[in-house]
């Protein structure tokens, strides 16, 4: 045995909770993303463990759109948008998300992952600062580390922690707070308005995620910083194709100046695979549906708001949450493994969040809403979580 297997053959925290029958990861579903799903031994169960906030994954206009892109681009680019990867297609998307997002122009990455991870490492550099929430996205954690400029951090949508920060850096410093528009394990927003007025004291940069909030926020599902009205003092808007655009990849928005360089300098971005032709096409043809269909936003934001009053009518612990994310706190981690087989055994997909994606002292399932789910699907989960909530001693 080498050292490598040395090193890693008595890691066995996954097997402890295999054996005790309440490993909650890799769950394999044999149907399509829908608000509710079939298992691999042919059980239905409510979905609300899905980022689909629009519920387009099963749209036929959506899976259409990417058999026609399949016909006519094949399967892949072979290479990277950098030398024979790029299609009028991506070109196409990257315009209308332009529009979409009030930005100049975008660049369209293979996942959002690598778009965070990218775009940090590239944009800032020695002598520069990226000053991050506690709670930011792991992706974002993994793009600052991979910057040489100097890391820093402040205390959860804390502005008198993120002021004490800023001001102890230099003003002619290159200073980029990176946050994350909705926190996607604990729902709540981040505090936008209060961020750019600490950017024009302190001249600042601002860069925003986007991943949980388009779709959801702002006209016709532009995110957070259009829901504040505060798109153009946001120099960088990231966003995924993953949740409300039913496919795969992500992009960043900024002015033209800054994409030039991004786009010949990002490495995320030379060096990979360009995204496929049908998740492109899948992306493009989601973004019409949300433009053209404000029902869908009408019945997300039903939905959301019933289930945030019935959980706490009934007693759970929801904290701050304003979106369709709906943390329902359990504060232990073996419990919170039980509560999520628990649930999936009585019919409902919700997934358990432990370290690192929240402290210790915070674990959580977390509850998350489609805008294809009905008021009476909403209200089952919500009976089913309770007696589990309440046989395990976490609420009363």
């Amino acid at each position: 045995m080498g050292q490598l297997q040395e090193r890693y053959k008595n890691y066995r925290e996954p097997q402890k909770y295999m054996a005790a029958g309440v490993y909650p990861y890799f769950r394999e579903i044999t149907s399509k993303q829908m608000t509710e799903v079939t298992d691999i031994d042919g059980h239905k169960i409510l979905m609300f463990g899905s980022n689909a906030y629009q519920g387009l994954t099963n749209d036929q206009r959506v899976i259409d759109a990417a058999k026609a892109a399949l016909d006519k681009y094949g399967s892949g680019c072979a290479g990277s948008r950098f030398l024979n990867g790029t299609l009028d297609l991506h070109v196409q998307l990257e315009k209308e998300l332009a529009e979409f997002m009030g930005k100049d122009e975008t660049l369209c990455f293979s996942t959002g992952f690598s778009v965070n991870q990218g775009v940090l490492a590239c944009v800032v550099g020695r002598n520069d600062y990226i000053i991050c929430d506690d709670r930011d996205h792991a992706s974002i954690v993994d793009g600052r580390r991979l910057s040489f400029a100097t890391q820093l951090h402040y205390k959860h949508n804390d502005m008198e922690d993120l002021e004490r920060v800023l001001s102890k850096l230099p003003e002619e410093a290159i200073k980029l707070i990176v946050v994350d528009g909705v926190f996607s394990m604990e729902g709540d927003l981040a505090n936008l308005p209060e961020i750019v007025k600490l950017k024009h004291k302190y001249n600042c940069s601002i860069m925003v995620d986007e991943a949980h909030g388009l779709g959801v926020f702002g006209k016709q599902g532009r995110g957070v910083c259009d829901h504040f009205g505060l798109t153009d003092e946001v120099d960088l808007i990231m966003g995924t194709f993953s949740k409300s655009l039913a496919s795969i990849g992500g992009f960043i928005a900024s002015d033209k100046d800054t994409i030039n360089f991004l786009r010949h300098n990002c490495r995320t971005y030379i060096f990979s695979a360009s995204n496929t032709p049908a998740a492109t096409a899948a992306a493009l043809e989601a973004l019409h549906i949300i433009q053209n269909e404000p029902e869908r936003f009408e019945n997300l934001w039903d939905v959301t708001n019933y289930a945030l009053k019935r959980f706490r009518e009934e007693g759970f612990e929801i904290g701050e949450t304003e979106s369709p994310i709906i943390p329902l706190y359990v504060r232990d981690a073996e419990k919170t493994f039980v509560v999520t087989k628990m649930a999936y055994d009585a019919g409902v997909f919700i997934n358990p969040v432990i370290p690192p994606a929240c402290a210790p002292q915070d674990t959580l399932v977390r509850f998350a809403l489609m805008a294809t789910h009905t008021r009476e699907q909403v209200e089952q989960a919500v009976q089913i979580l309770k007696k589990i909530f309440v046989e395990e001693g976490i609420i009363k």
